[in-house]
């Protein structure tokens, strides 16, 4: 049967906070559905909305989340692992911006870091399974980010070495994430090594081709990078398990362009906008994902350099809710016949 894409969803990170209705899992879950939300992408690392040690471990546990998000009339779309995921690789450049990421006890202790991050990209996984669920969200981190301009010119062998090494740390977590049977879409993102369909080709090369290895399709970094986003669909959809609905815009002028020349957000050519206020074309975007039997999740992921958030959140479950192609199961034409298997070698004068 035809797939239909599932929605509207929230992730509910960037709204996260320690003041109702944003404090408790009952609470937001009930503030998202009364939004016209069906579905939330939970932040695994806040613990005011999961223990993530206990959900790998409790089936009961796990059955409460569940059960207080059903009776809020909502589904558990992902399990967001970003900032985990981030931590999986990191240079040594932004050690000290990263540790806010970790407990305080592993600041200024990346090897430890990383292992407590790979630890908790495991939690995920058996509490992925455990919640129902056959896909997650998270990040790749980055080793070679901070070369990513040619200038000074990269010694032989370096791209190639920090990609052998990501894959050299990732695929072990696939492997646990196989096991578990669910997927890891990578959000591909400027900052982590995986930016761009060329670099998701890199490491998905050096991880074999792993199954688990796929993409969470966010339209909003690739505008920003100036890359086709419809084209990336066209050749990446087989591998794309999960989609952020974020606007973007791009303004281009005499003194900025792409690296928007050291900017605050607002101030950038290229920034981040609440949905429907930037430049990306949703409509070709979900007639795409429709015509490719997408039949996941849209997850509004909100970031906006101008706009409240609860307004971007109260927008947003509409503007996608209309974005959504009810895919048909019959052709549009099937009024005119055609249906009759002999018919074809008649009308060429073969029967």
């Amino acid at each position: 049967m035809p797939a239909t894409m599932k929605g509207p969803a929230i992730f509910l990170a960037q709204f996260a906070g320690d003041a109702a209705p944003f404090d408790s899992w009952d609470a937001i879950t009930a503030w998202a559905a009364g939004l016209g939300y069906r579905g939330v992408q939970l932040p695994s690392w806040d613990s005011r909305f999961i223990d993530l040690a206990k959900a790998a471990q409790s089936q009961d546990y796990c059955d409460e989340l569940l059960g207080v998000a059903a009776a809020n009339k909502v589904a558990i779309t992902e399990l967001s692992t970003h900032l985990q995921g981030q931590l999986v690789a990191v240079n040594p450049a932004y050690d000290a911006a990263f540790d806010a990421f970790a407990p305080s006890a592993l600041h200024g202790r990346p090897r430890e870091r990383q292992a407590w991050a790979v630890e908790q990209l495991a939690l995920a996984a058996k509490a992925s399974r455990r919640l129902g669920l056959t896909g997650s969200v998270s990040f790749t981190g980055g080793l070679a980010w901070p070369f990513v301009y040619p200038w000074p010119q990269r010694p032989a062998g370096l791209v190639n070495e920090a990609f052998q090494e990501l894959a050299r740390r990732w695929r072990p977590i696939l492997d646990i994430y196989e096991e578990n049977g669910v997927d890891i879409g990578f959000e591909i993102h400027p900052g982590e090594d995986v930016f761009d369909g060329a670099t998701f080709e890199l490491f998905l090369e050096r991880l074999g081709g792993h199954r688990r290895c796929r993409i969470n399709y966010d339209p909003s970094h690739f505008l920003l990078q100036q890359l086709d986003y419809l084209a990336f669909i066209d050749i990446y959809h087989e591998r794309i398990s999960a989609f952020h609905v974020k606007d973007a815009e791009f303004r281009p002028n005499g003194r900025q362009g792409v690296y928007s020349g050291f900017a605050s957000w607002i101030e950038r050519a290229g920034r981040f906008r609440s949905l429907g206020d930037g430049q990306v074309d949703f409509k070709a975007i979900f007639s795409k994902l429709a015509q490719y039997g997408f039949d996941g999740w849209a997850v509004l992921e909100w970031e906006c350099a101008l706009k409240h958030a609860e307004d971007g959140a109260r927008e947003g479950a509409p503007f996608i809710a209309d974005q959504i192609i009810r895919v048909t199961d019959t052709a549009f034409d099937d009024f005119a016949g055609g249906g009759d298997a002999t018919l074809g070698r008649r009308m060429l004068g073969l029967a």
